[in-house]
């Protein structure tokens, strides 16, 4: 019975191998080719840089704030999902009880407050509008712990071309 299963997972891996390779083949990079005009490539961070706007002590103070903002409901508990809509001003537009505030710092990079810890909580957001059509512009949002504030979440969202742009987005948090 053992050889029949493992001569199975043979097959299998040997098909998914072939079936990988005639479908995409391997791409390689043509000397050639340049990035099409307009395209920008991402700043290297050096180490130590996050990337993310320095916390200032007014910040600080709105985190720590947020923290004893505990509502009667709450999203915190175990496979719960909290969630924000924050235009690309940085106004938090409506989200989960637990969202406290929003706040855009520069070009494409803002700030979400929850009233409780979510620096080990999984984050995700995309680029979102709230019009009737709910038709987003075109664009990215990536998402990582807010540097110094483990109730924060840093967002930065990007144009459809790679260049950094203010873009409203919809930002959950998974318990």
């Amino acid at each position: 019975m053992t050889t029949f299963s493992r001569r199975k997972v043979t097959a299998l891996a040997v098909g998914v191998l072939a079936l990988t390779l005639a479908g995409g083949g391997i791409a390689v990079a043509q000397p050639g080719t340049r990035a099409p005009q307009g395209s920008v490539q991402p700043a290297v961070r050096q180490p130590g840089n996050s990337g993310q706007p320095a916390v200032s002590a007014a910040d600080a103070r709105a985190a720590k704030a947020a923290m004893s903002q505990r509502i009667g409901i709450t999203s915190t508990g175990p496979g719960t999902v909290a969630w924000a809509v924050v235009s690309d001003a940085g106004v938090l537009l409506r989200g989960s009880p637990d969202v406290v505030s929003a706040k855009r710092y520069g070009t494409g990079q803002y700030q979400v407050l929850f009233n409780y810890n979510v620096s080990g909580k999984s984050y995700g957001a995309t680029v979102g509008t709230t019009d009737a059509l709910n038709v987003p512009p075109g664009g990215e949002a990536s998402v990582a712990p807010r540097r110094g504030t483990p109730n924060g979440v840093f967002v930065q969202t990007r144009t459809s071309t790679g260049g950094v742009g203010n873009r409203p987005f919809h930002l959950v948090v998974h318990n």
